[in-house]
């Protein structure tokens, strides 16, 4: 699964994880993340991410 950065904190989303604290189980694809999601560590928006190389 792909894996996402945040432009602005450099925090890395990776689906295999998820983000429990957040309600967003392990093998939640970062394209199926709920409406709303914030990156957990600076509040950005899904739209400050982009994909990890």
């Amino acid at each position: 699964m792909e894996r996402y950065i945040c432009v602005i904190c450099g925090y890395i989303y990776d689906p295999e994880l998820g983000d429990p604290d957040s309600g967003v189980h392990p093998g939640t694809a970062f394209k199926d993340l709920p409406e709303g999601w914030l990156c957990p560590l600076c509040g950005a928006y899904t739209d400050e991410f982009v994909l990890a190389e």
